[in-house]
């Protein structure tokens, strides 16, 4: 069987984000496969700026990354009750390009916050901006890593078992749904 790619996608950008480290658990335990990461540094969406310029280069590799991928992983924190700007900026510039990219794409979808709840509302309104792209979003397990401070050890692994174990089952599921 050939290898498989899984794109890893951070709503994140600070350095020594902790949804940075759940996504990067999440394709050490999808593994055997080739892991790319998503660069969500990108302009804020603009129509002047696409008319008179045309799609980004940043953005079209994304849409590329996202067409060539087997599978997307998706880790976001929590702002403001939903998905972060940078999130829903890549999200929106993606609608954009040609085709789509995201159809039929297996999705699992991950978070991690500072607060209990671990990302709930941020993974409620991720899967409703994903419904016009048609992705297959996987229903769970879900993976939502409160208190992620203290979740982590050093190296970036997760230290809670319960979470590691969810993980797992829902890298499980990424796996069964690509092969469906």
């Amino acid at each position: 069987m050939a290898a498989r790619t899984l794109l890893g996608i951070c709503g994140s950008l600070r350095a020594g984000s902790y949804n940075h480290k759940l996504m990067r658990e999440a394709a050490r335990l999808f593994a055997p496969a080739a892991f790319v990461e998503a660069d969500l540094r990108l302009p804020l969406y603009d129509g002047d700026l696409e008319e008179a310029q045309g799609i980004p280069p940043g953005v079209q590799r994304l849409a590329d990354q996202i067409a060539q991928a087997d599978a997307v992983v998706i880790s976001g924190p929590e702002y403001n009750k939903s998905v972060s700007g940078v999130l829903k900026n890549a999200l929106d510039w993606v609608s954009r390009t040609e085709g789509n990219p995201w159809k039929d794409k297996p999705v699992a979808i991950l978070s991690a916050t500072g607060g209990r709840a671990g990302g709930e509302r941020t993974q409620f309104a991720l899967r409703l901006c994903l419904v016009p792209f048609r992705a297959r979003v996987l229903p769970g397990p879900e993976v939502l890593v409160g208190q992620a401070k203290e979740q982590f050890d050093e190296a970036g692994r997760l230290t809670n078992e319960r979470y590691e174990k969810a993980l797992a089952a829902l890298m499980d599921a990424l796996r069964t749904e690509i092969a469906r």
